[in-house]
This record gives C-alpha cells, structure tokens and sequence, in this order.
C-alpha cells in the first residue's frame, strides 16, 4: 500500500477532537482509528503492538545492527483532526499534475484554491495535489504524518537487511486541543530521542514553538426590561465586546508571522445576563509570554473596577512552552534531519512553529523532539491540501533519518 493509499484510508475516519468533552480521549471515533492502525501495525510486522486505555498506539521496529549500542528513535503522529473545521464525511479529490490555476474546490459555494492568496501552491507545479470539497478539512493534519511513518515501517519490515537501530512508533490523541501528551508513557514508549512528524511544507524542520496558554473570559450582566433599564442594565455582551477592543488591534494570527505572538479570539458568546470569550494566547518569547498573560488579567480588572467587582472573570491555563531550551543541549537532532533531507534531495528549512506539538510537552518530560514537515498546507480548514510527491519525498527522508540515525554513533 503506497503512502498516498494510506493517507485516503485514514482521512475516510472523522477523528475530530474536543475541547470541551470532559473525556480522555475527547472523542469516541479517535477509537476507530487507533484499533485500525494498531492491526496495521501487526500485519506490517511491527513488535510489542499496543493500544492502552488511553487511545495511544504504540509499536517498535528492533534494531537489526549487532554488537553495537544504538540510541532508540522515536516517530510521533496525532490521530486528531482540528474542532475549527468539519471532519465528517470528508471527500478527497486529487488534482493530478496541477497546472497552477485556480482549483474549483465548490462551485456551488463559490470555494475555491487560488494560487494569488495561496502562494504555496505555485512550489508544487506538476505534483498531484489532494484536496477537499470545500465543506470540511482535509486531515493531513496530521494523517500525512500517520501515512509516512505507516510506509517508513513498512519499509523496513520489507527490508530487513537495511541496517536501523530500534525504531519506536506512536500515535497519539487529543493533540489539537493541546492534551497529545497528558498521559503518554515516556518509559513505555521506549525511545531516547523522538520526532514528531506534524509540520507542514515539506522541508521544514522546527524546534522552536509557541508558548501557549489558554484563557476565558466570563462576564456577569445585568438583565432589565430595556424600556425601564437607564442606570440599572449592564450589558454583559457589550462588556464582552469591550474587553476584545480593548486588547492590541494588530497582535492577532491575521496580522502577524514568524515569531510575532498574539491574542486569538476563537470563540464567543453571549446574551445581557452573561457573556463568554475563549482566547488563546501565543509567543515565542517567554517573557513577552508572561506579560501578555498579565495584561489580559488587567484588562479584566481595569472593567471590574468600571463596572463593579465580579463582573469580569478571567482564567488563564498554560498549555505548553517553547521547547527551544530543551533542544538546544541537543542540536545534533537537527543536524542529522538537515543532513538526512539533503540525503533524500530536499532542501532543509528551519523555521518557527506558530503553534504547538506534541513534541513541546515531550520535550519538557524528558523526551527531547523536534518537530519535521509531514507536507500538509492551510491546516484546521476547508483550504487544506497536500502533495502526494511531498508524502513520498518525506517517507523516503525518514527512511534516510532512521539509517543516519544509527550510523551516529555506530
């Protein structure tokens, strides 16, 4: 089964995830998927298969080198699609050879792929292109990844006089809502060095991330009849509304890139009595971290102090922070995936994440794992797309990464 047939198959399972299920995993149809790939994973040959109580998948490739000490490498994907776009009944098209016009993703709904807004387009003339029908995501956040690793063990299992040291395989839950790593089981898992293979452009390497943090903002109103509400109504959606105008206008994803950080406003609701803001909030500088944390705060008691304590009430909840500090001790990871693309004829990039894997929270439990490109594009939308040739070139890379990682220290 190629990586492309791979992909198509696991993109035909809805594994949104969600931020407000109260469960773990967030959704029951993570579920389907895991047990899918746990029985890929045996009939490929993999080892020691395991799907936990947790929805996390896990296998291993033993090394074939002998009478030498080799490090473990770990390869890491997210089953979870986004909650920010449909997941359900996605329809894959491919676009074969593209020519570099428009792609009419819906005519009916006027939705459509345009190289002039979606610049990345133009770099993948020629390739097959699979795309949506306009009405969901399309997955390869981070299916691509899941398909790449899928192919890399089916390699070696179909190869075994390629020499690779063991080779430790997981896939995990809830990433997109932050909680991919809450119960993952280092020890279990077995790798001394991990990847995620979650980016995006094929050739990207990253190890540098948001610090993020999620923050809520609920607003106590006042409800009178409007005809007798003079000095007695207190609006709560309007104090919502000024709590959102009151934060920087051009510090949100819309208006910033690189390692500009932001606030983003990703849902709302309200009526006079009472009044919900979810923002999250990103940067790459800690410190400027801090102070963006600390400023929401005071923009909630700045309105308390206006409207009266208790009418504004924010939390705030650290999700995850910049794994740079944790990989710098280990440049040499970078290295090899630089020297592994070159290998397998890609051009490495390393560049900023702006937002955050799996691979920062490992990071921080003792795993070191930066992030590498999975070849995907406009993730979390119905503009979604990825390059079939992209999904090649990255599987063969990995294979290159596996062998280079041994030979290190071999």
């Amino acid at each position: 089964m190629s990586v492309k047939e791979r992909f198509l198959r696991y993109v035909s399972v809805n594994t949104q995830s969600c931020e407000d299920a109260g469960v773990f995993p967030s959704t029951e149809n993570q579920w389907a998927l895991a047990k899918m790939l746990a029985q890929e994973l045996a009939d490929l040959g993999a080892q020691n298969v395991r799907l936990d109580e947790n929805c996390y998948v896990m296998a291993e490739l033993p090394s074939n080198i002998k009478n030498a000490k080799v490090p473990a490498l770990g390869l890491i994907a997210h089953m979870d699609t986004s909650p920010d776009a449909s997941g359900e009944n996605i329809s894959p098209r491919i676009v074969e050879k593209y020519d570099g016009c428009v792609i009419v993703l819906n005519e009916e709904k006027g939705i459509k792929l345009d190289p002039a807004q979606f610049e990345s387009l133009r770099t993948h003339i020629g390739e097959d292109l699979i795309v949506t029908d306009g009405t969901t995501l399309l997955g390869s956040d981070d299916k691509s990844g899941i398909a790449e690793i899928m192919t890399v063990v089916d390699y070696f299992t179909k190869n075994p006089t390629v020499p690779h040291g063991k080779i430790c395989i997981a896939f995990t839950p809830d990433e997109e809502i932050g909680n991919g790593a809450e119960r993952f089981d280092i020890e279990d898992f077995g790798a001394d060095f991990a990847y995620t293979v979650d980016g995006g452009a094929i050739g990207e390497i990253e190890y540098e991330n948001f610090n993020g943090a999620n923050a809520g903002i609920f607003i106590k109103g006042k409800g009178i009849h409007p005809g007798e509400a003079k000095n007695k109504m207190r609006n709560a959606s309007l104090v919502a509304m000024e709590f959102s105008s009151m934060l920087p206008e051009f510090e949100t994803p819309g208006h910033t890139e690189g390692y500009e950080g932001f606030y983003h406003l990703h849902s709302m609701s309200g009526n006079v009595e009472r009044a919900e803001l979810q923002y999250i909030i990103r940067d790459h500088d800690r410190d400027n971290f801090e102070k963006r944390k600390s400023f929401i705060k005071s923009v909630g008691s700045f309105l308390n102090y206006k409207y009266g304590d208790g009418t504004v009430s924010v939390t705030v909840e650290d999700r995850y922070y910049n794994m740079r500090d944790k990989i710098l001790p280990h440049m040499e990871l970078i290295e090899l995936a630089r020297d592994a693309m070159q290998a397998a004829g890609i051009e490495p990039k390393v560049v900023p994440i702006r937002g955050g894997t799996d691979g920062a929270r490992l990071s921080y439990m003792g795993l070191p794992c930066p992030n590498l490109c999975a070849g995907g594009h406009n993730f979390h939308g119905c503009y979604e797309y990825c390059s079939v040739q992209s999904m090649e070139r990255i599987t063969v890379f990995l294979i290159r990464l596996a062998q280079m990682f041994a030979q290190r220290d071999n």
